[in-house]
C-alpha cells in the first residue's frame, strides 16, 4: 500500500510477510526532525490492559505487548511486538529524542513503561526522533514490525527470520508474486465486461484470503506442530461459501484450516465455533475422505485424517459441552426432543435461538450423514439422515404473514410439551413492529438469531424439496420467494439469506434464480465505500459475491454446486493439488444487464466435455476434479428449466437425492 498523508506530506508505503510488516516513511525535503509515533495499545476498542514496553535509546528498538479483549466473543488474548528501524540507503544513527507517550503527553527520556503512571489512559506507546538523511539526501525510514502471540522476543525472532535485510522492494515483490499466484488460479475473460465488475470479483476473491489468519507457530495455549488459525468465530457464516470457494482453487489452505480445527478439538474437547460448527470439517471430508478419487493420491500432501475428523464430528453431535454458547451444541435436549424446546433451561448456555438452532443442528446432522456414507458407516448414515429431518419439527402450518396472502406455514419456537409458541413472522425484519435486533441477548425469547422467521423458514439447504412440500407445492413456493424479495424480507446484509436467490432452482425455474441473484449484485454490492452491505465475516460475504459473479452457488456438505451464468465470457479454476483446470465457457455471451433484469443470461443447455449434461441447474463436484470444459448456451428466455431427466432438479434428502 502507498499513500501520501495530506496533513504532513509524508509518503507511507507498507508491505508484509506472514508475521512481520515492513513500513517505509519518506519525509518531505527539508524535514529537520523526522518523528515516528508507535501506538502499542490502541486496538480500536481501547481494551488494552497489562501493557509492557521497553525502548532502546541507542537504536530506538521497541519491544512490548498488552492484553486485549476479543473483537467478538468471550475471553482476552495477549499480543506482542518488536519494532526496529533502519535508514533507507543511509545510516540512520541513534535517536535524537526518545520517550514514552500516553494520551497526548510524551515524557522525554523515558525508556520503560514503568517510568510513567500508565493506569489512567487507554493509549500509549513510544515516540522517536531520528536525524535526517545526511547531505540533504532523501529522508526515508524503514520500520520493521514483528508480531507474536507468544512474546516480544518471539516477535523479534519472527522479524529477523522473515525480513532479515529490510529489503522493501524484495519483500513487496515476493508478496505481490504470492498474491498473483493465489488470485491467478481463477482467470476470467474480461472482454465485454465492465471494469467495475472485474474489480468487484477480484477484490472479493482477495478478501477471502485475509481471515482465518495463518498464525502457525503462534499458538499461546499448547505446543503443537499442527497449523494454527485464528478468527474461527465466523464459522456460522463461512461454511456456506468461503470454504467451498477455497476447495476450488486453494485446497491446501483449506486443509490446513481444518487440521487446525481438529487440533483445537483434540486439545479443548470441542470443535471451534458456536453454530453450524461442524460443517467446515464436513465440507473437507466430503471433498477429501475415502470415496473421493483424489484423496488417497494426495493424502500425504494434505495430511488430513478422516478418522480424527469423524471422531470430532460425532463428539460434537452426541456430547454436550459445559458451555454450548461457545462450542458444540445443546445435544441432550436435541436428542431427547428432536428439536430445541423454548422453555427448557439448562446450565450450559443461554435459552435463546431455539428455532434457528434446531434448523442448524438438522443441517449439521445431514452433513454427518454424508460423511458416514463416504466412510462406509451405514448405521451412522441412517441415524443422522433421520435426525436431519428434524427441521420439520418446528414447522407450524397454521402461521400466516400480515400482508402476505397465500403464505401459510412458518418455522416457530416450540415448547417441550409439543405445543407451539408464537413469534411474529416479521420479527427481526425491516417490517418488525417492535424493531427487534435478534442479536446475542440472553433475555430474548423470540427463538431466532440474526434473521426473521420468514427468512429462517427458507432454511433447509439439504432438503428444499421437503420445504417446498411444507409450503404447499411448487407454485406457492415460488410465490413465497417472490413475496420475500418484493417486500424486502430478503436481507442482503446477513448470511441466512444468502442461498435464497438460488432457491427457484428447486421449483424448476432457474431463470428466476439467475435474475434474482443478478439483481442482488446490482442492488447491494459494488466497489464503492458503501459497496458491502454487511460485515464481511471472515470472507463470508466476499466469497458469496465471488460465487454469484462466477454463476455458481455451493451446497455445503454436498458434492453439488448450483449453476447460473457467469458474468464473464469464460471463467476457469485451477486446482494446484489436483493439477487440473476447470473452464466454464458461455457460447453466446452478450454482457450483463446493469440492473440485473433480463438479458441473454439464462442457461438454456449445458455440455460437459462435449456431451449434454444431466442438469441445467447444478454441477457435480466430479466436473471440477476432472478439470472439465463446461459450455453454456444462453438465452434471453427467463422461463428455462433444469431439464427433462429424472436427475435434472438439484438433489434433496427427502427425494433420495443423496442416497
Amino acid at each position: 500500500m502507498t499513500k501520501t498523508l495530506q496533513t504532513n506530506s509524508v509518503r507511507v508505503e507498507l508491505t508484509a510477510t506472514r508475521r512481520t510488516a515492513l513500513h517505509r516513511y519518506t519525509f518531505p525535503s527539508g524535514t529537520t526532525n523526522p518523528r515516528l509515533m508507535l501506538d502499542l495499545t490502541n486496538d480500536g476498542q481501547h481494551s488494552s490492559t497489562e501493557p509492557a514496553m521497553a525502548l532502546d535509546p541507542e537504536t530506538g528498538k521497541l519491544e512490548g505487548g498488552a492484553s486485549f479483549a476479543a473483537s467478538f466473543g468471550s475471553g482476552r488474548y495477549k499480543a506482542f511486538t518488536c519494532v526496529t528501524f533502519k535508514g533507507d540507503r543511509y545510516d540512520l544513527g541513534k535517536p535524537t529524542e526518545y520517550g514514552i507517550w500516553q494520551g497526548n503527553f510524551p515524557v522525554r527520556g523515558t525508556t520503560n513503561i514503568d517510568q510513567v503512571y500508565y493506569g489512567f489512559v487507554s493509549e500509549m506507546g513510544g515516540l522517536l526522533t531520528f536525524p535526517p538523511a545526511p547531505n540533504g539526501g532523501k529522508t526515508a525510514i524503514l520500520v520493521r514490525v514483528g508480531v507474536s502471540f507468544i512474546s516480544s522476543s518471539q516477535a523479534c525472532a519472527n522479524a529477523e527470520e522473515e525480513i532479515p535485510n529490510f529489503d522493501f522492494e524484495g519483500v513487496h515483490k515476493a508478496a505481490r508474486a504470492q498474491w498473483n499466484d493465489l488470485l491467478g488460479r481463477v482467470q476470467v475473460d474480461t472482454a465485454g465486461v465492465e471494469k467495475a465488475t472485474v474489480e468487484l470479483f477480484y477484490s472479493s476473491l482477495y478478501r477471502t484470503h485475509i481471515v482465518p489468519a495463518d498464525y502457525t507457530g503462534e499458538n499461546p495455549k499448547w505446543n503443537s506442530t499442527e497449523p494454527y488459525y485464528d478468527s474461527l468465530y465466523c464459522n456460522w457464516d463461512t461454511y456456506r461459501t468461503l470454504y467451498p470457494l477455497l476447495s476450488l482453487h486453494d485446497p491446501l489452505t483449506f486443509s490446513r484450516v481444518v487440521r487446525g480445527m481438529v487440533d483445537i478439538q483434540k486439545n479443548e474437547g470441542t470443535l471451534a465455533g458456536y453454530e453450524c460448527e461442524g460443517i467446515n470439517l464436513i465440507m473437507m471430508l466430503n471433498r477429501m475422505a475415502a470415496g473421493v478419487p483424489w484423496f488417497h493420491d494426495h493424502a500425504a500432501a494434505l495430511n488430513v485424517s478422516a478418522d480424527d475428523l469423524y471422531t470430532g464430528l460425532l463428539r460434537d453431535a452426541e456430547d454436550e459441552p459445559p458451555n454450548w454458547n461457545l462450542q458444540g451444541r445443546q445435544a441432550t435436549a436435541w436428542k431427547q426432543f428432536n428439536y430445541i424446546p423454548q422453555d427448557m433451561f439448562a446450565p450450559g448456555g443461554a435459552n435463546t435461538k431455539q428455532a434457528s438452532r434446531t434448523l442448524e443442528h438438522a443441517f449439521n446432522d445431514f452433513s454427518i450423514s454424508q460423511v458416514s456414507k463416504i466412510l462406509g458407516r451405514s448405521e451412522d448414515a441412517q441415524k443422522y439422515s433421520q435426525r436431519a429431518g428434524n427441521f420439520a419439527n418446528v414447522w407450524n402450518p397454521n402461521i400466516t404473514v400480515p400482508g402476505g396472502p397465500g403464505v401459510m406455514g412458518m418455522v416457530q419456537p416450540r415448547f417441550a410439551n409439543g405445543t407451539f409458541n408464537f413469534t411474529d413472522p416479521r420479527h427481526c425484519s425491516i417490517h418488525d413492529p417492535e424493531k427487534a435486533t435478534c442479536f446475542l441477548n440472553a433475555a430474548r425469547r423470540d427463538g431466532f438469531y440474526e434473521a426473521s422467521p420468514i427468512v429462517y423458514s427458507q432454511y433447509a439447504p439439504h432438503d428444499t424439496a421437503k420445504l417446498m412440500e411444507l409450503q404447499g407445492g411448487q407454485e406457492k413456493f415460488i410465490s413465497r420467494l417472490d413475496f420475500i424479495f418484493d417486500q424486502d424480507y430478503f436481507d442482503s446484509t446477513n448470511e441466512p439469506s444468502q442461498q435464497m436467490p438460488f432457491m427457484y432452482h428447486y421449483a424448476n425455474r432457474p431463470g428466476l434464480s439467475t435474475q434474482r441473484s443478478r439483481q442482488t449484485i446490482a442492488q447491494f454490492f459494488n466497489t464503492s465505500i458503501n459497496g458491502l452491505p454487511g460485515n464481511d465475516d471472515s470472507g463470508a460475504m466476499a466469497s458469496y459475491v465471488a460465487f454469484y459473479l462466477a454463476g455458481l452457488y455451493p451446497l455445503p456438505a454436498t458434492r453439488q454446486l448450483l449453476l447460473s451464468s457467469p458474468y464473464f465470457r469464460q471463467i476457469s479454476f485451477f486446482n494446484p493439488v489436483l493439477k487440473t483446470t476447470t473452464r466454464i465457457v458461455t457460447k453466446n455471451f452478450d454482457g450483463n444487464p446493469p440492473n440485473g433484469i433480463g438479458g441473454r443470461v439464462f442457461v438454456q443447455s449445458i455440455e460437459v466435455d462435449g456431451k449434454p449434461y444431466k442438469s441445467n441447474c447444478f454441477l457435480d463436484w466430479d466436473v471440477f476434479t476432472a478439470g472439465s470444459l463446461v459450455e453454456l448456451t444462453l438465452t434471453n428466455n427467463i422461463g428455462v428449466t433444469c431439464g427433462n431427466g429424472t436427475n435434472a432438479l438439484p438433489p434433496s434428502l427427502s427425494t433420495g437425492g443423496y442416497d
